[in-house]
């Protein structure tokens, strides 16, 4: 095999987002439903002989040493391959969104070289050479909605009922770090069970850092009432910025493509749904 092209790395989004604590290394204890959306970015892999890693952008530029150059060049150092690759990207999803994009991009790497290199590794050891590379990048790797707990490391698989979902990313990226040292961030969330979110998902529509991105940006604040014209239970996703909202019927659909239509400069949405799995859970067993 020399070439694997269009290969999607999809967004997810945290249905909610709870901060129970906060380990005595200054990592944050966090719980949360990771949910894939079909927003995704697409990338295409071509083999090299000579084993160069290289990456071109079709979109805006990426960083010189982003996030999928490095996943590769972990799998060929960790696999002792002699082959190189070109990685082709088409960038879609915004950044600093709390979407996952680039943990998303790095896992389409791996899955996409474990099968062009001739690999077949295990999902299990991709996700630990995964982790390495960040705490998002696991649940990509493992390829279903998941219940998750720790720092992001600790995922159990769950199934989720279809749903359709508006998003929207204004221009303002927030950062993380500055959320997560907020004065506004409380640390103490009542730690919940997966039997619980089971029982009763709507009760665990609440993201513990939207109050401090929404102090720290009015456009954070601008996006969740933005989605709430359209959809129900608009709440942000991650650390922000994106927000996004359930939408229910084809009332909310019309608007929602509406508000899309009407995005000011620097904004960017869609209107898509859930997956059940990833596109590429058979890259690995």
């Amino acid at each position: 095999m020399r070439a694997l092209f269009d290969l999607p790395a999809p967004a997810k989004i945290n249905l909610f987002l709870h901060v129970t604590g906060r380990r005595a290394d200054g990592y944050h204890l966090l719980q949360s439903v990771f949910a894939l959306v079909d927003w995704c970015d697409t990338l295409h892999l071509e083999c090299r002989d000579d084993g160069r890693l290289q990456r071109h952008d079709l979109g805006p530029a990426l960083p010189p040493d982003d996030l999928c150059l490095r996943a590769a060049r972990a799998l060929r150092q960790a696999s002792g391959t002699r082959l190189g690759a070109d990685l082709t990207i088409e960038k879609r999803l915004p950044w600093g969104a709390g979407l996952g994009g680039g943990s998303s991009d790095a896992a389409t790497v791996l899955l996409g070289l474990n099968r062009l290199w001739g690999l077949h590794w295990p999902r299990e050891r991709l996700a630990a050479l995964a982790l390495g590379l960040g705490a998002d990048v696991p649940f990509f790797i493992g390829g279903r909605n998941a219940w998750v707990e720790g720092i992001g490391e600790q995922l159990q698989a769950i199934a989720l009922p279809p749903q359709r979902w508006l998003l929207l990313k204004p221009p303002i990226a927030v950062p993380t770090a500055a959320i997560f040292a907020s004065p506004l961030l409380g640390r103490n969330t009542k730690v919940a069970t997966l039997l619980d979110f089971l029982a009763d998902p709507t009760g665990f529509r609440h993201n513990d850092l939207q109050g401090p991105a929404m102090a720290y940006s009015s456009e954070v604040q601008e996006a969740v009432a933005l989605a709430a014209q359209c959809g129900t239970h608009s709440r942000m996703t991650g650390s922000g910025s994106a927000v996004f909202a359930e939408i229910g019927s084809e009332a909310q659909a019309a608007r929602a493509r509406q508000i899309l239509k009407e995005l000011p400069d620097g904004w960017s949405g869609w209107l898509g749904r859930g997956l059940d799995h990833h596109p590429l859970l058979d890259f690995a067993s």
